[in-house]
């Protein structure tokens, strides 16, 4: 029997029972009435439960990344290892790839090595299919969501609401006057699905044509943007903006129209998101989301520790992205 069932049974959760437990943080008086009652009901022993909680820790934080190469997750990373040694835990980091399988197996090998938490970095470790193994994995230790979210007792997320970052773009093309607007994608993540809601809601919104052959979905990197350009130019677009949902993908659009010799942002504006290095090494320097990747570790880093602490802590937490403004769109 573990403490997740001592939490289910009160109805509250494992760090709510943590500070019961330890007599740590501050819990309202009928709150605390329930957890005693459901450890009274499971036939713990308070000062058992603390001994093990206190003798299980390795002060080591899993982080898992599909991709470490990629700017977006490296630079996660980075600061998430900085935040975490500060603080005085080791980092256990597994490059998982895209394979929902091998995603699984890592969790259940960070289990084995009894790390104390887990940051799963980037939306693409919440499956279309079900997330059962991350449920699963979160009644032995805290899971934290780095811009993805999930329901969970035991699971925490921190999210930029990018809904919210492409609704800016298209608010910002519309004052700019322009009425054809297309939006670029690669995945249906989390991340994904919010961007593109975003696009659509803003479009309907301002009150500008939604044309479904201008919204392309193609494969991730340069390659995609360049094959999304051709099927514009396939369906003979007359949009006078593009929008990116990543960009590597708004890098290739450039480079795309660059070969047509076409002006950016004379004769078509592009805008990409992440506001990663890429957008300041094109040519011309590519207008972007600034999607607070430092603020969303160091909030991810933050709120794993305060869980491990016993404190109180919310379980969706929202970062608000910013426009940047470079060349390709002026």
């Amino acid at each position: 029997m573990s403490i997740y069932e001592v939490a289910q049974k009160a109805g509250v959760s494992i760090a709510t029972v943590s500070r019961v437990i330890n007599n740590s943080g501050s819990v309202r008086p009928e709150t605390r009435e329930k957890v005693e009652a459901a450890l009274k009901e499971l036939n713990y022993r308070p000062n058992a439960i603390a001994r093990s909680l206190v003798v299980n820790t390795t002060n080591t934080i899993g982080i898992l990344a599909s991709d470490v190469r990629d700017s977006y997750y490296a630079n996660a990373i980075y600061i998430l290892e900085q935040e975490f040694r500060k603080l005085g835990y080791h980092v256990i980091l597994c490059n998982t790839g895209g394979g929902p399988e091998k995603r699984r197996r890592y969790l259940g090998l960070l289990l084995e090595k009894k790390v104390d938490g887990m940051v799963l970095v980037g939306s693409i470790f919440k499956e279309k299919n079900g997330n059962q193994h991350i449920l699963d994995a979160s009644t032995s230790v805290p899971i934290v969501l780095l811009n993805s979210s999930l329901e969970g007792d035991n699971i925490y997320s921190v999210v930029c609401d990018d809904k919210t970052g492409v609704s800016k773009v298209v608010v910002s093309l519309a004052l700019r006057g322009h009425r054809g607007i297309s939006y670029v994608y690669d995945v249906d993540s989390f991340s994904g699905l919010a961007k593109l809601d975003g696009f659509t809601t803003a479009m309907k919104s301002a009150g500008l044509p939604i044309k479904k052959e201008w919204i392309i979905q193609t494969e991730s990197g340069i390659d995609g943007g360049r094959r999304a350009l051709k099927r514009l130019e396939d369906v003979k677009s007359t949009c006078t903006a593009i929008i990116a949902s990543e960009d590597i993908l708004a890098a290739g659009i450039l480079k795309g129209l660059t070969q047509k010799g076409m002006k950016v942002p004379d004769e078509m504006v592009v805008f990409g998101y992440n506001d990663s290095i890429i957008s300041q090494c094109t040519t011309p320097e590519l207008s972007s989301v600034d999607n607070k990747v430092g603020a969303l570790a160091k909030e991810a880093s933050k709120v794993l520790y305060q869980v491990l602490q016993g404190m109180e802590v919310s379980h969706h937490n929202v970062v608000v992205p910013e426009l940047v403004f470079r060349e390709s769109c002026d």
